[in-house]
This record gives C-alpha cells, sequence and structure tokens, in this order.
C-alpha cells in the first residue's frame, strides 16, 4: 500500500511560530506609534492589520501546500508570473513616491509592493529553463536567456530604488545556477557584472555614497545625527538589551528615536527587549528553516523541484541575513524587511504563500521521481531497507 505523503510538519510549525511571533512583536514595537498617530489607546493600527495579514497569509500557506508543486513546471504558467511580475513592477512608477521610493501600488486604500512577487516568480522561472535546458546549461544561448529575464526584473526593481531586494534576487540567481550545475567561468562573469553594478548604482547615488561612508563610524559626530542616525540609533537599542533584554514592550528605542521600529529595524526591538537570547533565538530559528528547506530541496524527486525549493529557500534566508547585517551594522544600511517578522501585508502573504510551496516540495521529498503529465501516479516513498 503506498505511503500517504505528508508535508515538514516540523517546518510547518516553526513558520507558523514565527510569524505569530513577529505579529506579537510588531504590537511592541508599533503601539505608542499608533497612539500618537491615532490619539486611541486602544487603536492598534499596525498590529491590528498585521494580525490580519498574518492569519489570511498563514490560511494562504496551508492551501498551497496541498497544491502539487508540479503545476508549476508549465511553460504557461510561468510565462503569465512573468508577465504578471513585469507589469506589475512597471506599475508601481505611476503612483507617488513614498520616502522617495516608488515600490508600492496603492488602490482602495490598501498598498501592494511587487517586488515581493519577483522573489518567487525569478526562482520559478530558473528552475523552469534550467530544467528545460538541463542538457545545454553550459551554452551561451541558455546564458543570454537567463540574463536577460534577470536583467528586466532587476532593472524595474533598481529604479524604485530598491537595492536591497535586488541583492536578494542576485543571491536567489547564483545560487540557483551554481545548483544548475553552471561552469565556474559563467558564473564568474555574472558575479563581475554584478559587481560592476552594484559599484556603479553606489557611485552614483550621492545618498548610497554617504550611507556608506557613515557605515564605516555611523555614531560618530558627524554621522549620529545624519546618515548614520538609524543604525547608530539600531546598535544603541540591540547593545542595552543585554543579555536577557528590558523586558517585552519595555523597550525604549522605539518611542520615537528608532525610525520603523516596527518594520525594518524590527530586530533592534527584539534586541532591546528580549536582550542576546531572544535575538540568537530567532537566528536560530532562520537556520531551522535554512535547516529544513535546504533538506526538502536536495531530496525533491526531480530536477524542478530541487532547484525551486534551493531558490525559494535561499531567497527567504538571504532576506533576513541581509535585514539582520543592517541592524547591527555589518553592511550598509538599506531598506530590507526581516521576513515574517516584520510589518508589512504584502511581504507576510506573499512570503507565506511561497513557504507554502516549499511545504509541498517537502511533502515529496524522498518519493521515486515520476514523469510530470496529468494522467502520471502520486510519486511513491522508496522502500525502506530491511533491517
Amino acid at each position: 500500500m503506498t505511503e500517504k505523503l505528508r508535508i515538514d510538519w516540523f517546518l510547518f510549525i516553526i513558520i507558523v511560530a514565527l510569524a505569530l511571533f513577529g505579529a506579537v512583536m510588531v504590537y511592541s514595537a508599533s503601539a505608542m506609534i499608533s497612539l500618537r498617530e491615532t490619539g486611541n489607546s486602544t487603536e492598534l493600527q499596525y498590529a491590528g492589520k498585521q494580525l490580519l495579514f498574518t492569519v489570511i497569509g498563514l490560511v494562504v500557506m496551508y492551501v498551497v501546500s496541498q497544491i502539487d508543486y508540479h503545476i508549476y513546471e508549465n511553460k504557461m504558467i510561468v510565462f503569465a508570473a512573468l508577465i504578471v511580475t513585469v507589469v506589475l513592477l512597471a506599475a508601481v512608477f505611476g503612483f507617488g513616491p513614498i520616502n522617495g521610493a516608488r515600490r508600492w501600488i496603492r488602490l482602495a486604500g490598501m498598498t501592494f509592493q511587487p517586488s515581493e512577487v519577483a522573489k518567487f516568480t525569478l526562482p520559478l522561472f530558473l528552475a523552469w529553463f534550467l530544467t528545460l535546458r538541463q542538457k545545454a546549461v553550459a551554452e551561451m544561448a541558455t546564458v543570454g536567456w537567463l540574463v536577460a529575464v534577470m536583467g528586466a526584473i532587476c532593472g524595474l526593481v533598481v529604479l524604485e530604488p530598491d537595492l536591497g531586494t535586488t541583492m536578494v534576487l542576485c543571491a536567489i540567481f547564483v545560487t540557483v545556477y551554481i545548483s544548475a550545475g553552471a561552469k565556474w567561468l559563467h558564473i564568474g562573469s555574472v558575479l563581475l557584472v554584478m559587481l560592476c553594478g552594484l559599484v556603479g548604482l553606489l557611485l552614483i547615488a550621492p545618498w548610497r555614497v554617504a550611507r556608506l561612508l557613515a557605515f564605516l563610524d555611523p555614531c560618530s559626530l558627524e554621522n549620529k545625527e545624519g546618515a548614520g542616525y538609524q543604525v547608530c540609533q539600531s546598535l544603541l537599542g540591540v547593545g542595552s538589551g543585554g543579555l536577557l533584554g528590558e523586558g517585552f514592550a519595555k523597550g525604549s528605542q522605539k518611542l520615537f528615536y528608532l525610525p520603523y521600529p516596527y518594520s525594518d529595524f524590527i530586530f533592534a526591538t527584539i534586541g532591546e527587549e528580549l536582550g542576546l537570547v531572544g535575538a540568537l533565538l530567532i537566528v536560530a530559528v532562520f537556520a531551522v528553516i535554512l535547516w529544513r528547506g535546504a533538506v526538502a530541496a536536495l531530496t525533491a524527486p526531480d530536477r524542478f523541484g530541487r532547484l525551486l525549493g534551493i531558490g525559494l529557500t535561499t531567497g527567504l534566508v538571504v532576506q533576513a541575513l541581509f535585514n539582520i547585517s543592517v541592524v547591527i551594522s555589518l553592511v550598509p544600511a538599506k531598506g530590507i524587511p526581516l521576513p515574517l517578522v516584520s510589518y508589512g501585508g504584502s511581504s507576510v502573504i506573499v512570503t507565506l504563500a511561497t513557504l507554502g510551496v516549499l511545504l509541498n516540495i517537502s511533502k515529496y521529498s524522498g518519493t521515486v521521481a515520476v514523469s510530470v503529465t496529468s494522467e502520471a501516479a502520486p510519486p511513491r516513498r522508496r522502500p525502506r531497507r530491511q533491517a
């Protein structure tokens, strides 16, 4: 009798716990800001929305986790996803800027950030295309198509401007490309182009140069009230937390000192209120997601599942690494949320949806590969070795 397939419930529980923890921390980090903006101590506009986003996202994740991931290995679905993503990324330029950037589509009082969708579309395309051309990965035609699609998506994200998300997309591209068996000459060439592009983007934008210089000493007299203000306040928050923290909801940096304590710099709030122990626990949770995601991807029954799982896991973990690194001043400041923890509807819902795909891949991990056709029987578990 065929063994019933099950998703990785350990990974599922870890994701649910992290998402709910994020909603709680958004409440702690945003309560006073919400009070100042609304004048009502019971009007928790950020925390209430975040809890709603989280619940919706968890439902979406569970539903998506029940959909066979092989359905995405379809030319029409891949091209439809690419077209929709490019159109949405272009549509943001029809709306006014927020804090100097055009990253959101605003309709009927709701906002949506299309670059979140790109974090799923890019690994989907890479997995499909590099599976389709698995015997021609080293051909220049393959490299050309990959670079063209990558350039179109990243080019639009850079113009928003959103350098942080662009770097996450580049990390996804390089990781999946290496996993697909690309030549090191091609990988080196791609990395060189990316490096030159990064240097060029830094040099043509004065505010990026200022952030880079402030990164060297964010709390100096020259920087602490200017380009280094956010990072300096973040370091003060993390440092004042000590080993066990000031206590939940007792942090002071969120009281109008630290900008965006509920979104890009929520990890600083965690460090101040829950201390080094709480911060390390969050890092450990992302390490577990990396571990379980890698296991699901590497034991997937086919090349498409492996590459898609690697791309989705890479995107989530690299984004978390970038966010935490900014907060503790390991890299220059750039706006990028902490996945599942920072405030943001499109970020939470899309991230949980993509994790639903990863959970479905885990469902088939360790099964025997079968042909992907409408009549194909579901994958079967490999028989256990007899003792």
